[in-house]
């Protein structure tokens, strides 16, 4: 009798389902495992990041009112409550957790005679700034140098047995560096994490007043970002503790409106209503979710030794 396959997500033989992307015809494919049960993201193909936040923010809004009764008894929130329990959640996850953020780096295009840029709103601090190469204080793109496509590195490194060798070749990067130090290789600059203006302290010089784009110099940017919300909600150590705060956030809104009558007359002395109770609980379940924070439940990095 042949197995059946009784999981969207395993075999009949407890296997995973996966789905290879190695390509037969070209022999090429990324490298990866792709997990796709429903066949949603089609051949390649990657979700729209737009549709998987709705995705997730309607699974904690579910989460939300079937914890609260919805259903059972009357719940009193609306949409608005929900998405604000959801940002409030967010907004304190980031501000908390260390693995709200990442290190990444970007390009910045220097424009002629430009000092101040503005940064989008998702980077937190810029680190460094690198130039491209040795720097130059004539043109508007800096001098350009591969030292491993060189001719140097074909003398020195190929042939290390016989002619110059690895010390060579150290001494001469650290001349290159030494160079960058001194003739403008590293830019100084001012990073203001409010206002997300970047200011550079030199203002780059440029030939004829409207040069064409791929004249101007691109330099690298060192930056630490806000990881999108999309990531978050798919983080499987973030995601329960945000829908977890979104749910005493939200039991706090409905604790508030609730209070504001103790009771509802009626025979027999009318109904109690437990908005004090709610608050209580959210306001407990709250604080006890940023020692969890401190404790790293949510898979952030501790902290490590500080010499100084």
């Amino acid at each position: 009798m042949a197995e059946q396959d009784l999981s969207p997500t395993f075999f009949a033989n407890g296997t995973l389902r996966t789905d290879s992307l190695y390509v037969p015809a070209t022999g090429t494919g990324h490298g990866h495992i792709k997990y796709d049960p429903d066949g949603n993201l089609g051949d390649l193909k990657i979700a729209p990041e737009q549709q998987t936040v709705q995705l997730r923010r309607g699974e904690i809004t579910d989460y939300i009112r079937l914890r609260l009764a919805d259903g059972i008894v009357d719940v009193e929130l609306d949409t608005e409550h929900y998405n604000l329990a959801i940002n409030q959640a967010l907004i304190k996850y980031r501000q908390r957790a260390s693995n709200s953020q990442e290190e990444s780096y970007a390009f910045l295009k220097l424009k002629p005679e430009t000092q101040e840029y503005i940064l989008p709103d998702v980077v937190m601090d810029v680190r460094a700034a690198f130039r491209r190469g040795i720097g130059s204080v004539t043109g508007t793109t800096a001098s350009q140098f591969e030292p491993f496509a060189s001719g140097y590195l074909n003398t020195y490194m190929l042939v290390a047995g016989r002619v110059g060798g690895l010390l060579s070749y150290e001494l001469f990067t650290a001349y290159q560096e030494q160079a960058m130090k001194m003739f403008g290789g590293h830019l100084n600059f001012y990073f203001n994490k409010t206002t997300k203006k970047l200011t550079l302290v030199r203002k780059m010089p440029t030939q004829g007043a409207n040069p064409p784009e791929e004249n101007m110099e691109d330099v690298l940017l060192q930056i630490y970002n806000y990881k999108p919300e999309s990531m978050l909600l798919n983080d499987y150590q973030a995601f329960p503790w945000l829908q977890d705060y979104a749910y005493s956030f939200a039991k706090r809104i409905l604790g508030e409106a609730r209070e504001k009558y103790a009771t509802i007359a009626g025979p027999n002395g009318g109904t109690s209503l437990n908005g004090a109770s709610l608050k209580a609980e959210a306001s407990q379940e709250m604080a006890e979710l940023e020692q969890q924070l401190q404790n790293f439940v949510d898979g952030s990095n501790p902290l490590t030794w500080v010499i100084g």
